[in-house]
């Protein structure tokens, strides 16, 4: 009797004492100050989250190498693994400061490599809200998923160095300039433009980006006939690029979650908890449309459309998942997947080719996420998210431009045809993805 007497003591100073310990850091909150549970809660979210980012670049790496040819499987790989660390260096370097430091309603940060500055936290003040490092992190892998969606666009036909030094543009000055001028506190932040997660200031990023280099670069050798007629390249590893599209996937609750940037309070799970519903049934609109269009066009269900629809409905989302509906952001998806369905033969008869089809799912459906935020948010207009989308998508366009011509008129950013028959593996590797298939593999 007394040993249980004992226990409920204790049961009943430990509810007592988590009371307190509830009521203290609430009185600070109110106060304006944060607890250090509270900057713990929000440095995990930013950790957690870009976790998840960053496994979006495997998700990338196994999409592009299904929806690729067999010999440029290695290429592909590659290019995705460099790119990912060549957007870390330069987000360090130069990238994070450019795109935060003093932005102050402006146009562009400083040029200073980063270093963080927890100083405060240690000393027992946390209002700074997170880790220095924490923020770091979570910054840094968006810009490797800016990256990404070009290397798909450009595949099989471009050299791998001056494909990395692009990256080294895009990943140093590109994305973190006109970054700045929304999510750096810059001057669309001041007119009012909303992008919560980045449907224009990531994915139309990288998808301007693919564009530009995709006119320029030129199409691949016999993909489109002098009678007007398409020749298709059947993607090697179908099953590769559905796990691909699945990882994507998974790693979206990462990139839309963890943009709510807190972790501290109720009223933040409740968000984050939204914003994981809305970013799931969004790509699910996605997925349906892509299908059932693809079934009433061309009498058969395509794969690939699907696939690029699932990643279109989560493009669509990302520039305001935290405000519409479950019924709103099904339709804001479904929308995404139209997009890509009516948008890759488009860009057929323009002769523009796009491997992987990332210009309709990133690009066309980013414009549309940021132009469909007001119709859920009655704080954000039309005119803001137009001009957001027309300035940055001019930036990126002139930039991109002038960078792949420099590099097209300097090193040359085309392998030659032989190459390209033969296959990039070989060409530049000299090794091949699957290489019991043997010689015979570089007919595919």
């Amino acid at each position: 009797m007394n040993r249980l007497l004992n226990k409920m003591r204790l049961t009943a100073l430990a509810m007592i004492g988590a009371i307190g310990v509830s009521i203290v850091a609430g009185s600070a909150a109110q106060a304006g100050e944060l607890t250090e549970t509270q900057y713990i809660l929000n440095s995990f979210s930013f950790l957690v989250h870009g976790f998840l980012v960053m496994f979006m670049a495997a998700g990338f790496a196994m999409l592009e190498s299904g929806l690729v040819r067999a010999k440029n499987t290695a290429t592909i790989c590659l290019k995705n693994i460099a790119l990912y660390a060549i957007a870390g260096l330069m987000f360090y370097v130069v990238g994070y400061n450019l795109m935060y430091a003093g932005v102050d309603g402006g146009y562009i940060g400083s040029f200073a490599m980063w270093a963080g500055d927890n100083t405060d936290a240690l000393a027992g003040n946390f209002d700074g809200g997170y880790a220095a490092e924490s923020d770091w992190f979570f910054q840094m892998v968006f810009v490797a998923t800016a990256a990404s969606i070009v290397s798909g666009t450009l595949a099989e036909r471009i050299k791998l160095w001056p494909f990395l030094l692009f990256v080294i543009i895009l990943t140093a000055f590109i994305y973190p300039i006109q970054g700045a001028w929304q999510w750096g506190g810059g001057w669309l932040s001041e007119v009012g433009f909303s992008d919560f997660a980045g449907s224009t200031l990531v994915h139309s990023v990288g998808g301007w980006a693919a564009l530009t280099g995709a006119i320029i670069l030129g199409a691949r050798k016999g993909k489109y006939q002098p009678g007007g007629g398409v020749h298709p390249f059947p993607g090697a590893n179908l099953p590769l690029a559905t796990l691909g599209t699945f990882i994507l996937w998974l790693g979206w609750f990462g990139f839309n979650g963890g943009s709510q940037l807190a972790l501290a309070t109720a009223a933040d799970v409740i968000a984050i908890s939204t914003i994981y519903i809305n970013t799931n049934i969004s790509a699910v609109g996605g997925v349906l449309a892509a299908m059932v269009l693809t079934q009433l066009i061309y009498k058969k269900v395509d794969l690939s459309m699907a696939l690029n629809g699932a990643i279109a409905g989560l493009v669509s989302i990302t520039a305001g998942p935290d405000s519409p509906s479950m019924g709103q952001a099904l339709m804001i998806g479904a929308v995404g997947g139209a997009i890509v369905v009516f948008l890759v033969p488009l860009l057929d008869k323009f002769k523009i080719d796009d491997v992987v089809g990332a210009i309709p799912a990133h690009l066309g459906a980013g414009i549309w996420g940021t132009l469909a935020v007001p119709l859920t948010n009655a704080d954000v207009t039309f005119a803001a998210q137009a001009t957001g989308v027309i300035a940055i998508g001019g930036f990126v366009i002139v930039t991109s431009t002038i960078a792949w011509l420099v590099l097209k008129y300097t090193v040359g950013i085309r392998v030659s045809e032989e190459d390209e028959m033969l296959g990039l593996d070989q060409a530049e590797l000299g090794m091949e993805a699957y290489p019991e298939f043997g010689r015979g593999s570089q007919s595919l």
